[in-house]
């Protein structure tokens, strides 16, 4: 057994220290020649190879070496602490792409984090370090050609300097690709567009979390810096970008009309705004400035969104006439995406597909006055569309679904909120024999009418979304999957349906489908039945145990204090988020989340993980790796306390829905 006690002793049991068995089988193990022992396990992830390090003194040894000189270590599925971290990241000069989930780690991790010889270093969820984390990667990792940093000293008490954002940017001299996933307004404006002087020429592609117009429109001007003699900024400021992302307060004239003229190489540009009050005309985007974009043809990649996640809002200036005008230099376009754009009407929508011969990706959000005529003589067009979103167009019936699916190549479809679709539409989106993904919230269809899906459909998706599809009940599982064989589909969401019940979720789980996500929340007739079925679930003849990675149960009228000891460990043994309502009996939630640190536990409401259909440029999927192993060892010293912790909570016999 593994030995418990200290965090410190859980991870020495990542890197093998069980004790031996002896036997046939290890010697067996033992026996094989190292080199090729070696070559298996470089071409393993990292929690595979720690998995491998336990059964054996032959690999275990094997894996010590091999994490001294391996080239990539990626380890985002699981959050670790530094002391846990330590072992599996030792002096190793080859080491060139570290990414990792930084929740538990902080400045104290940066010495062992930091190699001179990265390449490609992804670091997530940054909250508790500070502005030094910046600083030192510009000191330490001078060879870094693509740097992801998020969240950054998000965390209260934390702080970031511009000096820290000079560093950064000096030191690392060979950056291509930069993203700053967080807010970069804290900075100081007036020394901001000097310290990127000092950027990379080199670089290529440039996202950030956030940041105002103003200082964006500062940045790119042409004549800044001429008011500082000693060290001007020249026009010449990020001369190389090809691909620029913005999350921003407002999008404006002023600031399209700099990034038009400044950025000559762009040919990807994806700005969202979110504002907090209505934007005055010099603080929004007007057809004037629409049509400064792409001014030299070079644009393949358009994205402009007005979010409404703190204010109902949209572009108001723009009309048909900025977008008919835009669409002369559109010929190269090949993806466009817009939201919140409720002046446009069939007419500007429908003259972008007839311009952009090299369209396979279009995605409308919030078109107001977008209806099936856009579409009606869309197989007159060359277009091959891949990838079509057209989310909260509420105008849009079956009839649009009918002329959509001429395309026979479409993988991704999102209808979301598009509340007039029925039966019919589905019977047209069943001979989409390529497609990956399937959204459709909120629609109007029936059990019979997901029928249609069976013949063609069903077996090539991955992701499916009935979200809200009121009309549905338990029939829809046994229409979807009764008979099917094996399918590829590993993300399904039936959130809030009312009548989808524990018998529904039965069915679901003799079905035997593997799926890494399921999301069920607001059923109200969802209880503790179908948590045991999901835990008992059989994946085939050879493999036990759910496969899940995210569990939606968020405000599922039959939870209790019974489900969640099905929630524990030896149950579930993959998963890393999971969605539950807390505030009835929040002893049992702390409880669970304390005995498995390493699970996601939500309880307020929020949606699991990222919204990856809004931000995937391309199709859709996850790199999933089983580490629930690696997961069970670094939790060794800590399972036995909390467990009995839960066992006081089970008392508790409140509801918890």
């Amino acid at each position: 057994m593994f030995k418990r006690g200290s965090e410190e002793s859980a991870c020495a049991c990542a890197m093998g220290s069980k004790e031996e068995t002896g036997g046939a089988g290890e010697a067996s193990l033992d026996g094989l020649p190292s080199a090729l022992v070696a070559t298996v396990m470089t071409k393993l992830d990292i929690a595979s190879i720690c998995s491998l390090a336990s059964t054996s003194s032959a690999l275990r040894s094997c894996a010590r070496h091999i994490l001294s000189f391996l080239p990539s270590f990626n380890l985002l599925d699981t959050a670790p602490s530094g002391d846990l971290l330590r072992p599996l990241l030792p002096p190793n000069p080859y080491l060139t792409t570290l990414k990792l989930d930084c929740s538990r780690l902080d400045d104290s991790a940066i010495a062992f984090l930091l190699k001179p010889s990265l390449h490609d270093l992804s670091l997530h969820n940054c909250a508790d370090f500070s502005g030094r984390l910046l600083s030192e990667i510009g000191t330490r990792c001078k060879d870094l050609r693509s740097l992801y940093l998020g969240s950054v000293a998000e965390k209260r008490g934390r702080a970031i300097h511009i000096s820290d954002l000079e560093e950064l940017l000096s030191g690392c001299s060979h950056l291509e690709e930069l993203i700053l996933m967080f807010d970069v307004s804290l900075f100081l404006r007036h020394n901001f567009a000097r310290v990127w002087a000092s950027a990379s020429e080199k670089l290529a592609s440039l996202e950030i979390g956030y940041i105002s117009s103003v200082t964006v429109t500062e940045l790119l001007s042409p004549n800044l810096g001429s008011h500082m003699p000693s060290n001007p900024v020249q026009p010449s400021i990020l001369p190389s970008i090809q691909k620029l992302c913005l999350n921003v307060d407002y999008i404006t004239d002023a600031m399209i009309g700099t990034i038009s003229k400044g950025l000559i190489f762009l040919t990807h540009l994806d700005l969202q705004d979110a504002p907090l009050i209505e934007p005055r005309i010099t603080f929004d985007l007007t057809n004037a400035g629409l049509q400064q974009i792409n001014q030299l043809g070079r644009l393949k990649h358009l994205s402009l969104v007005r979010s409404q996640e703190f204010l109902i809002t949209y572009f108001r200036r723009v009309n048909d006439q900025a977008l008919l005008l835009m669409a002369d230099k559109c010929a190269n376009m090949e993806s466009i995406c817009l939201g919140g754009f409720c002046r446009v009407t069939d007419t500007g929508f429908k003259t972008i597909l007839h311009s952009c011969s090299r369209l396979y990706k279009l995605k409308v959000t919030h078109g107001t006055h977008l209806t099936d005529l856009v579409f009606h003589d869309i197989s007159a067009t060359s277009l091959t569309l891949t990838h079509v979103s057209l989310r909260r167009c509420n105008l849009l019936t079956n009839h649009a679904v009918l002329s959509l699916a001429l395309n026979k190549e479409l993988k991704i479809l999102d209808l979301r909120d598009c509340r007039s679709l029925g039966d019919e539409a589905l019977q047209a989106i069943g001979t989409l024999s390529m497609l990956k993904i399937l959204l459709l919230d909120g629609s109007d269809i029936t059990d019979a009418g997901l029928l249609y899906l069976r013949p063609s459909v069903i077996s090539s998706l991955y992701a499916l979304s009935l979200r809200g599809c009121k009309r549905l009940t338990d029939k829809c599982i046994t229409a979807l999957f009764n008979g099917c064989c094996v399918l590829e589909l590993r993300e399904l969401d039936l959130s809030n349906l009312p009548n989808l019940s524990d018998n529904g979720v039965l069915l679901l789980a003799k079905s035997r489908i593997p799926f890494f996500e399921l999301r069920m929340r607001q059923c109200p007739l969802v209880g503790d039945t179908a948590v045991m079925a999901l835990a008992s679930m059989l994946i085939d003849e050879a493999k036990h145990g759910s496969s899940l990675r995210l569990l939606d149960l968020y405000n599922c009228g039959g939870i209790t204090a019974l489900a969640f000891r099905w929630l524990k460990k030896p149950y579930f043994p993959r998963l890393k988020w999971l969605g539950v309502t807390g505030n009835v009996n929040r002893d049992m939630v702390d409880a669970l989340a304390r005995s498995r640190p390493f699970l996601h536990v939500a309880c307020h409401g929020e949606e699991l993980g990222a919204d990856p259909y809004d931000t995937s440029d391309g199709l859709y999927t996850h790199d999933y790796d089983d580490v629930d192993e690696f997961e069970q060892w670094l939790l060794e010293a800590d399972i036995d306390s909390d467990y009995e912790e839960m066992g006081d909570a089970e008392n508790n016999d409140e509801m918890v829905v």
